[in-house]
């Protein structure tokens, strides 16, 4: 799986969970503040998208890697489901 697919599947993994329209989850980059700055993106939409994430990438994430550097912004998000796609 390429990076576009990784970016891709993240976009639509935080669009069902959090339940964003397409046109607003189309206008994220990496520099767009999630964890803190989306309202629809508290602590217990983290679980969920991490989940999804799991599932759609077939990936693992371990509790102690998540933080709120990787949460911070689509672009952050993106790298760390990036990273582990391609370990």
């Amino acid at each position: 799986m390429g990076e576009a697919e990784v970016e891709a599947t993240v976009r639509a993994v935080l669009r069902d969970v959090l339940a964003i329209s397409d046109e607003r989850i189309a206008g994220f980059t990496d520099d767009t503040p999630l964890f803190g700055a989306l309202p629809e993106f508290d602590s217990l939409a983290v679980a969920g998208v991490l989940t999804e994430l799991e599932d759609r990438l077939g990936i693992l994430i371990e509790d102690d890697e998540v933080d709120g550097e990787m949460l911070a912004t689509f672009g952050a998000l993106t790298r760390f489901a990036s990273e582990r796609v391609l370990m």
